[in-house]
């Protein structure tokens, strides 16, 4: 700019300039602002159907509260995981509700559907405590059904450390239904240790070892 010998030439040169490349630049703007706001539009449409989804999960564990419930709770329980799992399924309270699902399949007696509740979440979820529950509760299905080694195939796998109380818990019983009276033992024993280290409430385990003991003092 400072051969340019005159303002008439300044001003004619960025006229130039911006006859080049005023148009590309207005559709950068443009474009950057659609960015902003398809981000801002997506950023809302993901809190709405968080919101969304939190209000229906909240309505099924009302539902589900009580230990028996009618066949019309049972019905509107199945509508909104059904509608939980269809329309949120990317969401946390789809896959909750997928766990209270294989929750009232057991209750029916229903392994089947439970299995396949619990095999969704295991299998799809990318949150690790979740999937961890999963896990755990697919092992005692496996011991409801008289199949210990599944059971300890499936504890195997690796679930977060918050849950590693009732993983042992869960082990122990494994080992007790193989006839194996030595590891269940230690398995309860861990299960009752890391509970107290982590300040977790952990019930029966200790009748569980009681009664051990008993048996074999009568052996």
């Amino acid at each position: 700019m400072a051969d340019l010998r005159s303002e008439e030439e300044q001003l004619d040169v960025v006229k130039r300039w911006w006859k080049e490349n005023g148009t590309s630049l207005i559709a950068g703007a443009v474009l950057a602002a659609a960015g902003v706001f398809g981000w801002n539009a997506w950023q809302n449409y993901q809190e709405g159907q968080s919101e969304a989804a939190s209000a229906r999960y909240q309505q099924l564990v009302t539902i589900t509260a009580a230990n028996s419930l009618e066949e019309d709770q049972l019905a509107a329980a199945r509508e909104l995981i059904g509608e939980l799992t269809d329309q949120y399924g990317r969401t946390l309270y789809a896959e909750l509700a997928q766990l209270l699902e294989a929750r009232l399949a057991v209750q029916e007696g229903d392994l089947a559907t439970a299995r396949e509740a619990l095999d969704s979440v295991a299998n799809g979820s990318s949150r690790r405590y979740v999937q961890s529950l999963a896990w755990l509760r697919l092992a005692r299905i496996e011991l409801a059904e008289g199949n210990p080694e599944a059971a300890l195939e499936l504890l195997d796998q690796p679930i977060t450390d918050t849950l590693a109380a009732q993983q042992a818990n869960v082990r122990g019983d494994a080992h007790l239904a193989l006839g194996q009276p030595e590891q269940a033992r230690e398995a309860w024993q861990a299960a009752l240790e890391i509970a107290q280290t982590q300040n977790q409430p952990l019930y029966g385990v200790q009748f569980k070892l009681d009664d051990i003991g008993a048996e074999e003092a009568n052996q």
